[in-house]
């Protein structure tokens, strides 16, 4: 990969990675730091990475800093915030934050193909390659993923 070829990626998929990532953590500023992180590891094996492949490369660099990330945060906190839900709030949430919650309570894995999937539109095959799953591991996961957020968007206290 050249310099030139370096840039250009940088350039094209910084932001769909963050908005990837922050989608996925609900962390901006450990997602900014993975990004950074991500970039630096392209830089430093730029020789042997092809700008062609570069993509899935860096997507796949950047879907297993965050799981470490969260695992690291996990044996840091052993706090359970999923037992506990607030019920007047509703009245006063939007949509969109009823939908990323929902996304939230998602193990990582489906979170991530349900993200890659519907809110970045990558095919199912190039899933596979980013997350080391097969094309139907990844179909399971987006299926068991929506059938969970819509589980929990019907429920009663979510309806908006």
């Amino acid at each position: 990969m050249t310099i030139k070829e370096y840039n250009r990626s940088v350039d094209e998929y910084s932001d769909i990675i963050f908005r990837f990532l922050v989608k996925n953590t609900n962390n901006r500023e450990l997602s900014s730091d993975i990004v950074q992180d991500v970039f630096l590891k392209l830089w430093q094996k730029r020789m042997t990475v092809r700008y062609d492949g570069c993509k899935n490369y860096l997507f796949k660099m950047a879907y297993n800093r965050m799981i470490d990330c969260i695992r690291r945060e996990k044996n840091n906190a052993l706090i359970d915030d999923f037992s506990f839900q607030d019920e007047t709030r509703y009245n006063e949430v939007d949509t969109k934050s009823i939908i990323d919650e929902a996304l939230g309570r998602l193990p990582e894995i489906q979170k991530a193909a349900i993200t890659l999937r519907d809110y970045e539109g990558y095919s199912y095959d190039e899933i596979g390659k980013i997350l080391n799953l097969t094309e139907s591991q990844v179909k399971v996961y987006i299926y068991r993923g929506r059938k969970s957020m819509k589980n929990y968007l019907v429920r009663i206290e979510n309806v908006i």
